[in-house]
């Protein structure tokens, strides 16, 4: 019997002890997760971070499964009742909402897949019922904060450095097009229209859309690709349209750190990284007019409901401001 070792590489030592996740699995099931991450990569697509939680879930799942049925049990043990007794033990071990949600998920993912494939004779997935996670509202900025950090970042900018220009860039192009900072330090060269102001940006799933942006934001990429980019790019430098000081493809902690800095440079501003770009853009957006399914596709959600949270944040702001405005309120 060959044994997998399965590393959870983003829980800290509490979160695994919490999870009970084994380090061993017998070799037909260690296949079996093997078979699974394949399908994740390749036919779903899906991000190294979904890979990691989805493996993880999945073997402490199948750790479940061998703990109360030993290690010759099959698939088709996997049952309602023990998919049950899973996640409650992972309540009573002091697992959050959201974390047992995402389990739930995980697991229903995996049994539709091993059901689908002839792994398993049914699917118990379907019945299972996991807690909703709280879904809490963005932290955005107000226009006006908005303009400020932009503003501060441009100041720096006009001194032409390299670095400054680039986070100029950056800090524009995410609060213009609403994408995640992913698809921004993955952009390629080829992948800007200049005429038309358009990024063709590669989102979760590889599934690829266009982008649009506005004039302040064509201005500062064009300052950054003439100015800014020449002076940072080496022999070894990737067709990037965004380069680190090294010359390499812009880290995404970077682009964090850019605008955790900026933010904070305006009064009252929440703190916020990209993905806080992203809930103002799309807010900003629905406030200014823009129907929901066009701020889906700008965004690139899978489904309306993602993009259908932003309206809470927008009725919340026109509820303030009837309340401080009208008369009668």
């Amino acid at each position: 019997m060959t044994n997998l070792r399965v590393a959870v590489l983003d829980a800290a030592p509490s979160e695994v002890e919490r999870r009970r996740v084994p380090e061993e699995l017998p070799a037909r099931l260690a296949g079996v997760v093997a078979d699974y991450r394949r399908h994740l990569v390749a036919e779903r697509g899906s991000s190294g971070h979904t890979v990691r939680a989805y493996l993880g879930d999945v073997t402490s799942l199948l750790g479940k499964l061998v703990d109360e049925h030993g290690p010759d049990a099959e698939l088709d043990a996997v049952d309602l009742a023990l998919l049950r007794r899973w996640l409650a033990a992972q309540l009573a071990a002091g697992a959050s909402r959201s974390s047992l949600a995402r389990r739930g998920a995980a697991a229903r993912t995996f049994t539709a897949w091993a059901a689908r494939t002839g792994r398993m004779a049914n699917d118990p997935g379907p019945r299972l019922v996991s807690p909703r996670a709280h879904r809490t509202l963005p932290a955005v900025l107000r226009a006006d904060q908005a303009a400020a950090a932009m503003a501060a970042s441009a100041v720096g900018a006009e001194q032409a450095d390299p670095v400054a220009l680039r986070d100029h860039a950056v800090l524009e192009l995410l609060y213009a097009t609403g994408v995640r900072v992913s698809e921004l330090c993955g952009l390629d060269l080829d992948g800007i229209d200049h005429g038309r102001r358009l990024l063709r940006v590669l989102g979760k799933g590889g599934k690829e859309r266009a982008v649009p942006y506005g004039v302040p934001a064509d201005r500062a990429l064009d300052a950054w690709l003439r100015l800014g980019r020449p002076e940072l790019v080496r022999k070894i430098s990737p067709p990037a349209v965004f380069l680190g000081a090294r010359g390499g493809r812009l880290d995404p902690r970077t682009a964090r750190r850019v605008v955790h800095d900026a933010v904070s440079s305006v009064p009252g501003a929440a703190d916020m990284g990209p993905h806080g770009l992203r809930h103002t853009a799309a807010t900003h957006l629905l406030e200014g007019g823009a129907d929901l399914r066009s701020v889906q596709e700008l965004l690139g959600h899978a489904t309306l409901a993602t993009t259908q949270l932003y309206t809470h944040v927008t009725v919340d702001r026109l509820k303030a401001i009837h309340d401080r405005t009208h008369p009668r309120a």
